[in-house]
């Protein structure tokens, strides 16, 4: 290439039976007595108040589980937000370690650069001082002296008055569906075509063919290679990595997203097409040196 060409028991219930007691009074009726000494006897509670316990502890239950401490994670080469999270078994998966990073990451989560810092669960305390609360407030109107019934109608306008209050785009924001994070494997097959991916995303032509054509002619698929030899070389820019890019040509050429490091097949391989784009019109256009 060229100087300026490369780049997750029953309850048994103690009962005395009812007798009738026939005396000159009449007749009595003698109701069953439940044993207060038997095991199944225990206080009661109303529905209402049982109903409100358990969204306390559920509450509860959902901060221990996120109360974990955060970790910092540093990206390395072949690394995706799939494969850090299933590592560390984050609860969540990529879609949680995506949104507790995304203001790191960008706007793609198939985008993470080497050496990139992500937090893994780092939003552990945020969301659970607002759960407690939640369920306290369902619970206080139980504790009032009105009737079941009331209570019951009580509590449903109020939830469908929150309902209705919410924004129908906010609600579809919600619930809609990330988009599933693609895993390329750590090799020459996935540099490609995690490459071809980043190049469609901006608008990059080229070919999975050619592309590892010029590879292997180029490297040998060794993405740490240096050219030592020639004329680039005798400049002081040796041809680089994947494409033999020489290090101006990789900083002009370099497409965002990807790695600073010329070394990086995926930064590599997306620089040098990008390169190639601008000068011969694609790489597929490329089947000598450039």
């Amino acid at each position: 290439m060229p100087i300026m060409g490369k780049h997750r028991r029953s309850k048994s219930t103690s009962l005395t039976r009812g007798f009738i007691a026939v005396s000159t009074g009449g007749v009595v009726l003698a109701l069953p007595l439940l044993g207060a000494g038997s095991a199944s006897a225990a206080p009661a509670h109303s529905v209402a108040v049982e109903k409100a316990k358990a969204p306390t502890s559920v509450a509860s239950k959902g901060i221990a589980v996120r109360d974990a401490e955060p970790t910092i994670y540093s990206v390395v080469s072949g690394d995706s937000l799939s494969k850090i999270a299933l590592g560390y078994s984050l609860s969540g998966g990529w879609e949680r370690l995506y949104e507790d990073n995304q203001s790191v990451i960008g706007g793609n989560p198939d985008l993470i650069q080497v050496g990139l810092k992500l937090t893994i669960g780092a939003k552990s305390a945020a969301t659970a001082p607002e759960a407690a609360p939640t369920a306290e407030s369902k619970a206080k109107p139980t504790t009032e002296s009105k009737p079941a019934a009331e209570v019951s109608q009580s509590a449903d306008r109020a939830d469908r008055s929150q309902r209705t209050a919410t924004p129908v785009a906010q609600e579809t924001a919600a619930t809609a569906p990330a988009p599933a994070a693609t895993s390329y494997t750590n090799d020459l097959d996935g540099w490609i075509k995690e490459s071809l991916a980043v190049m469609a995303q901006h608008g990059i032509p080229g070919s999975y063919d050619s592309i590892y054509r010029n590879i292997i002619r180029e490297s040998s698929g060794n993405p740490k290679i240096v050219n030592n030899w020639d004329s680039n070389a005798a400049a002081g820019t040796p041809s680089k990595g994947l494409l033999q890019v020489i290090q101006p040509t990789f900083q002009a050429y370099h497409v965002p997203g990807t790695s600073m490091d010329i070394f990086d097949p995926v930064a590599n391989i997306t620089a040098a097409c990008n390169y190639a784009a601008a000068t011969y019109g694609s790489i597929d256009n490329v089947f000598g040196a450039y």
